[in-house]
């Protein structure tokens, strides 16, 4: 188990709080965190939040041979684990001291203590007995483990039940949940422990210590105790030394407390039997808080329209009058529009403006221009230099000069397309 240490401004301040009697949740002294016990749809399965500590215990059983000593009594065994998801502090798969000493906590709490009665799962004696399992699971580790352990260890206990069985000579036949009814087991009474904190040398105490508490105490007393008061066990750790007066003073308060947490297990242990019987829901989803999470929230703002007449009236009036001449928008092909006045498409007319402007500039060189024979229309376009700063500028052709004689330029189909229309527009 590696924890990370306080640092001693932190250490300092709980230390002070403890001394002024305040704590960081808030709480009393003699004060328990909130406890909610939550049974499963199996029977022996339960989990118990203590603040933020959770527990998750569950109950099994199997039939075994009996021990040589005792050939009628049945067994139990407990089983306590501590993984790193409850804290990274524990080290899954190793078991640590601080899980040895609690194993050997809750036994003497609740095997020692005869809260069950082991001679009600003897089957056949000396041949077969019922072997009880608990296992329990920390889920979340904020102090205080032995208290929510043993909380979940008795409701697991109490809302087991076991299959019922028959015995025909040497035979034994063990029925199902669906042929007979289980059978539950025989409980006499139900210890629980209460944790105690002290803090320099005794002279402060704290019921249901936190995980940060824990850090800073000196000293624990536990105390199991069952609602008549009796004292099932006592252990006291951290090597502090207690007055008779102060252990007096512990186990009156923890008969208090273990009189309200008895009463807490049995009333959940009759609401889960009512859901069951009456045919409602029950089980750990039917306990979680029904919160629904939504991208969407719609809220209900009060607003006011008595005055949205007069409002309407003001915008009217301030809004300038539309003019009756509106320009309608023209739909030229389909799947187009115009928006404005605009003028009209001219898509079509490109092809032929093409072969247009090609005779313009056929057209456009000087008569005295000498043109060498072969040379085609694209390779004058490339001889020609454009000299031009923007669209809206006049555009100046610098034609390179050349010292040859005049020849006959040849002349191609479009250009004679053109001068044909020439011929025709002077007649």
């Amino acid at each position: 188990m590696r924890e990370t240490p306080l640092s001693n401004c932190e250490r300092a301040f709980l230390l002070q709080a403890i001394s002024e009697r305040k704590r960081l949740d808030g709480r009393e002294t003699y004060d328990y965190r909130n406890i909610k016990i939550t049974f499963g749809t199996e029977y022996g399965c339960c989990i118990v939040e203590l603040g933020k500590t959770r527990v998750l215990g569950q109950v099994s059983c199997e039939l075994v041979a009996p021990k040589m000593n005792r050939p009628t009594e049945g067994l139990i065994f407990f089983n306590l684990e501590l993984t790193a998801m409850a804290s990274p502090s524990f080290e899954a798969g190793r078991s640590s001291e601080l899980v040895v000493k609690l194993n050997r906590l809750l036994e003497r709490c609740l095997r020692n203590s005869k809260c069950i009665d082991t001679e009600s799962l003897c089957v056949q004696a000396g041949e077969k007995v019922w072997q009880i399992r608990v296992d329990l699971h920390l889920l979340n580790h904020e102090g205080n483990i032995i208290d929510a352990t043993s909380i979940a260890a008795i409701a697991a206990l109490c809302h087991f039940r076991r299959p019922d069985v028959s015995v025909q000579g040497e035979e034994v036949t063990v029925y199902s949940l669906e042929e007979r009814e289980p059978v539950p087991l025989s409980i006499h009474h139900m210890p629980i422990c209460v944790s105690f904190a002290f803090f320099q040398q005794g002279t402060y105490l704290l019921v249901d210590p936190s995980e940060r508490e824990e850090r800073v105490m000196d000293g624990l007393l536990v105390i199991a105790m069952n609602k008549h008061r009796e004292i099932c066990t006592i252990q006291s750790s951290g090597g502090i030394m207690l007055l008779k007066e102060q252990v007096l003073r512990c186990s009156k308060i923890a008969g208090v407390k273990v009189a309200e947490i008895t009463e807490l297990i049995q009333k959940a242990l009759e609401n889960d039997r009512k859901a069951r019987k009456e045919g409602g829901k029950f089980g750990f989803a039917e306990s979680l808080p029904d919160q629904k999470i939504t991208a969407l929230k719609f809220e209900k703002i009060p607003v006011d329209t008595s005055s949205v007449g007069g409002k309407a009236e003001e915008i009217i009036a301030k809004s300038e009058v539309p003019s009756d001449d509106l320009a309608e928008p023209v739909v030229w092909a389909a799947g187009t529009a115009q928006i404005g006045e605009g003028t009209g498409n001219a898509w079509g007319e490109l092809e032929d403006s093409e072969d247009d402007e090609d005779c313009e500039e056929a057209a456009s060189v000087p008569e005295d221009q000498t043109v060498a024979a072969g040379t085609t229309k694209k390779a004058l376009k490339e001889d020609a230099i454009m000299v031009s700063d923007s669209e809206e500028e006049e555009v100046i052709v610098l034609h390179p000069e050349t010292k040859s004689k005049p020849s006959v330029p040849e002349v191609s189909t479009k250009e004679k397309k053109f001068n044909k229309k020439s011929k025709s527009k002077k007649k």
